[in-house]
C-alpha cells in the first residue's frame, strides 16, 4: 500500500508489545517469484490468472521534497495462498508486465483484497490506465468504527493472535531501484499474502455466524 489513513497507524501503536504475541512467520523465500524475465513472467500469468482471488498491494518510492510529483506504482504485488509475485515497473520488462497485470487487475471474475487501496488504485489508473475490477479494501470492511480502518498489523494480531512486523525504513526505502534488497522483497510479498490470508478467515468467520 502507499499510504495508510494516520488512525490505521494509531491503531496499530496501540497493539500490544511485540513480545506479547508471537511474530508472524511470513513466507519463505522459495514461495515468492520475482517477476523479472519472459519465463517468470508466463508462470506468473498461469499461476495468478486460475485463481479465484488473490491478494494485492502496491509499493512506490517515497516523495520527501514539497512539490515533487509522485510517480509510482514502482512494484505491484500479487499473491495465491501459497505463493506471491512481485512485479517490478522500473525494468526493461515493464511493458510486458503492465499488459498482464491489466489483465488481471481488470478481471472481474477474479477478486483482489489488500489493506488500504485508495491511492494504489489512484496511481494505477493515473499511470497506466488500470482500472481494476472486484477490489475489496479490506481496510475499511473490516474497520470495527466509521472513523477507523482496520491496519494490516491489527488485523494479524485480531484474527490469527500474531504480531506481524512492519518496517517503516522499509515502508520509506526505495522502491524504485534495482534489484529490490531481500527485507524489500519479503516486506512486499508478505504485505500482499496476508491480506489474502485474513480475508479468507474472515469470511469463513462471517459465513459460520451466518449458519450458526
Amino acid at each position: 500500500m502507499n499510504q495508510e489513513p494516520e488512525q490505521q497507524e494509531q491503531d496499530e501503536a496501540q497493539l500490544e508489545p511485540e513480545s506479547a504475541l508471537p511474530a508472524y512467520p511470513g513466507l519463505k523465500r522459495q514461495q515468492i517469484c520475482m517477476v523479472e524475465d519472459a519465463a517468470t513472467l508466463q508462470y506468473a500469468l498461469t499461476q495468478l490468472q486460475s485463481a479465484s482471488i488473490l491478494g494485492f498491494d502496491t509499493e512506490t518510492k517515497p516523495v520527501f521534497q514539497k512539490g515533487q510529483k509522485n510517480d509510482g506504482p514502482h512494484l505491484v504485488q500479487l499473491a495465491t495462498e501459497t505463493q506471491a509475485f512481485l512485479f517490478p515497473l522500473t525494468t526493461a520488462l515493464q511493458a510486458e508486465a503492465v499488459v498482464v497485470i491489466r489483465q488481471l487487475l481488470e478481471q472481474p471474475a477474479i477478486q483482489k483484497v489488500g489493506f488500504g487501496l485508495v491511492d494504489d488504485l489512484r496511481h494505477l489508473k493515473s499511470k497506466f490506465g488500470i482500472v481494476t475490477a472486484n477490489v475489496l479494501d479490506l481496510a475499511r470492511v473490516m474497520r470495527e468504527s466509521k472513523q477507523r480502518d482496520m491496519g494490516v498489523k491489527a488485523a494479524v494480531a485480531k484474527y490469527f493472535g500474531m504480531q506481524m512486523s512492519k518496517s517503516k525504513k522499509t515502508s520509506t526505502s526505495n522502491w524504485a531501484q534495482s534489484p529490490l534488497s531481500e527485507k524489500q522483497i519479503f516486506y512486499a510479498a508478505n504485505d500482499a499474502h496476508v491480506a489474502l490470508l485474513v480475508y479468507l478467515h474472515w469470511r469463513e468467520l462471517k459465513t459460520k455466524a451466518l449458519a450458526a
